[in-house]
C-alpha cells in the first residue's frame, strides 16, 4: 500500500504557459472589444443580446440564464412538478411516463440512481443507455438514457425528461447543474421531482420561458412514527435498524460496538466508499437471508439506495459540513428519517428516534415542520462565456479569469453563483502548467477531492504528464503490485483514496480519450479496489463476531472474485483470509 501511495509523488511544476486552444464552434461570430481584439460570440449570446434589444455585450450579465438554451426556448414545454416527502411515489409516477415515451432522459443526482433507473427501463423492455461521468453503457437502438445531472445533454430533443431531487438546485456546489438541466433540457414534457419547498422558485424561474407548469402534490405512502423514547441500551438494536452518524470514525466505532454484542453483523454506507461497495453493502443489508441485518451509515443513505429499514436511529443531530459543525437542517432530518418504512417492504411502518434524549425535541419538531422555502438556484457561467472573457482580457490564466468574472457577475434575485472554492484551488495548480484554457477548465471540473492528499497528487500527476507529453499512460504514474486487503482503518482510507484517483483517470478518459487511453485498465483496477474494500468490511464483521464465540464465518460473506483475476493486475496482492 505504501508503495502505491508513494508513487503518487509531487513533481516540480512547469512554469511556461502555452497559448489557449481555440474553440471549434460553427455558431460563433466575431465581436470586437475596445482593445481591438476579435473574439467569437456563441449563438446563445446573440440571442441574449436580442433579448436586451441592445448592441452591447456584458459578458458578466447572468440575469437571464434561460436565454443560454435556444433549443429549449424554441419549445413550449409541458412541465409537471411532482413534489412530496420521501417514499411518496412521486419519482415512480414520473418514471412510468418516461417508460411510455418514444424517447427520453432521466437526470439524477447520483450514479447509483442513474444505474437503478437504467436497469428498471431495460428490464421493462425499454432500451436505455447509462451515462455518468465515469460510465458509458450504450444499448443498441436505445432512445432513452439515464444520466447523472451533470451529463444532461441540452442539445438533443426528447419527448420526455425527468429531473430527480430538484431541491438540489439550491445546493451551493452542485446546484448549477440542476439549474442547467431545468432551463436547458429540450423536451416536450419535463417531469421535475423533489421537495415542495422548491415549488415557488421553480415557478418563478420558468415564468419567462413560456413553459406550461403544473404541480402535483403527493403524500407519504407509509406511516413514519417518531418514537417518544431513545434507543437506550445497544442490546435493544434489532434487525432492520439503521444508525446514522456523520463521520467515518464514528461509523466504524458504532459498527464495532453493535457487533461486540454478539447478536448482529453490520453493513456500512458512507460517502467515500466506492459506489459499487455502497451498492453491495446495501444489497446485503436488504437480503433477508444475509447475516448483515443492521446498517450503520452516514447521510449518504438520504438518496440513491433502496433500503429496507425498519427504524432510523440518529446517533447525533450535528454534522461537520466542511466549514463548521452545525445542527442538521429540517430538510436533512426529514430526508434521512424518511428512509424508514419503505412502501411495499417487510417494514411498511417506519420508526425514528435518537441515542440522546436531548435530541428528541429537535427531531420531533423537524418532522412536523415544512422545509424552508428554497429561494435561489445555483448558477455557473458556461465555458463559452469564460473563454470570451479570457480573450477580452488577453490572458489564459484560469484562476484570475474565473475569480474576476465571479466578482463582476450580475445576477437576478432568483440565483446565486456556485461555490467555486475547490475549483479555484485546482485552477491555481493547472495555471502553472502549459495548458490551454479548455484543458484547464476540464481539470477544474474534474471530480477530484481537493481535501484528499492522494487524490490531489493524482490530479497533479495527470495534469503534468498531459502538459508534457499530451498523453497519460496509467502505468507510468500508478504502478500496482503491492495492494492488499487493508489491515487497519488508515490503510482502508488510503485504498479509498486510490480508488478516487482511478475514478479521476476514467473521468478524464471520457473527455480526452486519445490522451488518457488506459480507461479499461483503470476501470479494472478500480473494481479491484472495491473488492479489497469489501473484503476488509467482511473480515471486520465476522472477526468481531468470532470474539463472541461465533465459530464460523457467515455463509453469506463469500468472495465472488477469483485470485487469478486480481493477480493479472496486482502481482503481489494478498487475497488470503486471516
Amino acid at each position: 500500500m505504501a508503495v502505491a501511495v508513494a508513487l503518487l509523488r509531487r513533481r516540480a511544476l512547469c512554469s511556461a504557459l502555452a497559448p489557449s486552444s481555440p474553440l471549434h464552434d460553427a455558431n460563433f461570430r466575431c465581436l470586437r472589444s475596445n482593445s481591438g481584439v476579435k473574439v467569437g460570440v456563441p449563438s446563445h449570446l446573440r440571442l441574449q443580446r436580442n433579448y436586451h434589444n441592445s448592441g452591447k455585450f456584458d459578458l458578466t450579465d447572468l440575469t437571464h440564464p434561460h436565454m443560454w438554451y435556444p433549443n429549449a426556448r424554441e419549445k413550449k414545454r409541458y412541465v409537471v412538478l411532482h413534489v412530496g416527502p420521501t417514499n411518496s411515489g412521486k419519482t415512480h409516477n414520473a418514471l412510468k411516463r418516461l417508460e411510455a415515451s418514444s424517447s427520453g432522459v432521466y437526470c439524477g443526482p447520483l450514479r447509483l440512481l442513474a444505474r437503478e433507473v437504467a436497469q428498471r427501463l431495460n428490464k421493462a423492455n425499454v432500451p436505455c443507455n447509462l451515462i455518468t461521468g465515469q460510465e458509458r453503457e450504450e444499448i443498441e437502438g436505445a432512445k432513452h438514457s439515464s444520466v447523472t445531472v451533470e451529463m444532461a445533454d441540452v442539445t438533443t430533443e426528447y419527448q420526455c425528461a425527468i429531473i430527480d431531487e430538484i431541491q438540489m438546485v439550491g445546493c451551493r456546489s452542485r446546484g448549477f447543474s440542476f439549474t442547467r438541466a431545468l432551463l436547458g433540457l429540450c423536451s416536450d414534457e419535463l417531469h421535475v421531482c423533489g421537495d415542495p419547498a422548491v415549488v415557488p422558485l421553480i415557478q418563478q424561474i420558468l415564468e419567462p420561458t413560456g413553459d406550461v407548469v403544473t404541480v402535483q402534490y403527493y403524500e407519504r405512502l407509509s406511516p413514519l412514527v417518531p418514537l417518544k423514547t431513545t434507543l437506550g441500551s445497544f442490546s435493544n438494536i434489532k434487525a432492520g435498524d439503521c444508525i446514522v452518524t456523520f463521520s467515518r470514525q464514528s461509523i466504524y466505532m458504532l459498527k464495532r460496538r453493535i457487533e461486540m454484542e454478539g447478536k448482529h453483523l453490520c453493513s456500512v454506507v458512507y460517502g467515500s466508499l466506492p459506489p459499487e461497495t455502497r451498492t453491495k453493502q446495501a444489497t446485503m443489508f436488504n437480503d433477508e437471508a444475509s447475516d448483515l441485518n443492521v446498517l450503520v451509515a452516514s447521510d449518504a443513505i438520504g438518496m440513491g439506495l433502496n433500503l429496507n429499514i425498519s427504524r432510523i436511529i440518529f446517533s447525533t443531530l450535528k454534522k461537520f459540513d466542511g466549514i463548521c459543525k452545525r445542527e442538521l437542517t429540517v430538510p436533512e432530518i426529514k430526508q434521512i428519517a424518511g428512509r424508514a418504512g419503505r412502501y411495499g417492504s417487510k417494514f411498511p411502518v417506519g420508526e425514528v428516534t435518537c441515542l440522546d434524549a436531548d435530541h428528541l425535541p429537535l427531531l420531533h419538531s423537524a418532522l412536523k415542520s415544512p422545509s424552508p422555502i428554497i429561494e435561489r438556484a445555483g448558477l455557473f457561467p458556461t465555458f463559452d462565456l469564460l473563454s470570451l472573457y479570457s480573450r477580452l482580457h488577453g490572458t489564459d490564466f484560469f484562476h484570475p479569469i474565473l475569480e474576476r468574472f465571479l466578482d463582476k457577475a450580475k445576477l437576478s434575485p432568483d440565483y446565486f453563483i456556485a461555490d467555486c472554492e475547490d475549483m479555484l484551488k485546482v485552477a491555481a495548480i493547472v495555471d502553472e502548467l502549459p495548458l490551454g484554457l479548455y484543458d484547464k477548465y476540464l481539470f477544474c471540473l474534474s471530480p477530484v477531492d481537493i481535501d484528499d492528499d492522494i487524490s490531489t497528487q493524482g490530479l497533479i500527476q495527470f495534469a503534468e504528464n498531459y502538459a508534457k507529453k499530451g498523453i497519460v499512460r496509467l502505468k507510468e504514474i500508478f504502478t500496482p503490485g503491492t495492494l492488499q486487503v487493508p489491515k487497519s482503518h488508515n490503510q482502508l482510507k488510503e485504498l479509498e483514496s486510490i480508488h478516487k484517483v482511478l475514478e479521476l483517470y476514467v473521468w478524464l478518459s471520457f473527455r480526452m480519450e486519445d490522451s488518457f487511453p488506459d480507461r479499461e485498465l483503470a476501470a479494472s483496477q478500480k473494481s479491484i479496489c472495491s473488492m479489497l474494500i469489501e473484503e476488509y468490511l467482511e473480515r471486520s464483521g465476522w472477526q468481531q463476531q468470532g470474539k463472541r464465540k461465533f465459530l464460523q464465518k457467515p455463509k453469506n460473506l463469500q468472495r465472488d472474485y477469483d485470485a487469478s483475476q486480481l493477480r493479472k493486475y496486482f502481482r503481489e496482492i494478498d487475497v488470503r483470509s486471516k
